[in-house]
């Protein structure tokens, strides 16, 4: 059995995720770089989103489940005036405001935020990585077959306007784990009255990390010494690191 290459590293890497990448994908390159041996990511974003993937190397994978436990931020940009299969700009359109639309106004907006506050019910979207006897819904999206899916209750602690335009609107989203921002904007477009889809999405916050503390995949490529980019054992939040093995570790 042939070894496995790279080098034996323990940390978190806080990686500030590029549009157009899968998040393995862009795990794999940020581990090539590292020229690390083990690592994993603690929650998956779409090719066409951004912004943070928090990236556990070594013995810092044993944080992963804490992680995808946590509440994670996101600003979320929305189109008005037309639904997407997806939720997304990735989809087909299928559903349209109506001819005399002339778009949003902040006040419109601020009107019908608080019903997407607190604790609110999500049914999950058909383009999903949730499984259906053993098949991922995608797969029977795919093939035009939708399936009736039971409403999941998640928390919106945050949804505030960043910025409101009469076809778009710029959201920051502050929300528990098993959140669909797709489908919060497809539901805040149909409480409008004038469907809406994501165009944009950048993870910016998960639990105790920042994106303002993460680097750029390009940049961590173009690093002379890019372990110097992780963040150490030693370092991370103690209520993050499991105690036992925190004990073991100094026996």
């Amino acid at each position: 059995m042939a070894s496995r290459r790279g080098q034996v590293l323990d940390g978190v890497l806080l990686l500030d995720k590029p549009e157009g990448l899968s998040s393995n994908h862009a795990l794999q390159r940020a581990k090539r770089a590292l020229d690390a041996r083990k690592a994993g990511h603690t929650g998956t974003l779409d090719p066409f989103a951004t912004g943070l993937l928090v990236c556990c190397l070594g013995r810092a994978t044993k944080i992963a489940g804490l992680m995808l436990e946590a509440d994670k931020v996101y600003e979320a940009t929305l189109a008005w005036g037309t639904e997407t299969d997806s939720g997304d700009l990735t989809g087909e359109v299928t559903a349209r405001a109506s001819e005399d639309f002339s778009g949003i106004t902040a006040q419109q907006l601020e009107a019908v935020l608080p019903a997407f506050r607190g604790e609110i019910e999500q049914i999950p979207p058909m383009y999903s990585a949730l499984k259906r006897d053993g098949r991922p819904l995608y797969e029977y999206a795919r093939q035009g077959i939708e399936l009736e899916r039971p409403a999941r209750r998640v928390t919106l602690y945050e949804v505030e306007p960043l910025a409101v335009e009469p076809m778009q609107a710029r959201l920051r989203v502050h929300c528990s784990k098993g959140t669909y921002i797709r489908t919060l904007a497809q539901d805040i477009g149909r409480s409008l009255g004038c469907r809406a889809h994501l165009t944009a999405l950048r993870r910016t916050r998960v639990g105790p990390f920042d994106l303002a503390d993460g680097v750029a995949l390009e940049a961590l490529q173009a690093m002379s010494n890019p372990q110097t980019a992780l963040i150490a054992m030693e370092a991370l939040p103690a209520d993050l690191w499991p105690l036992p093995t925190k004990q073991k570790d100094q026996v």
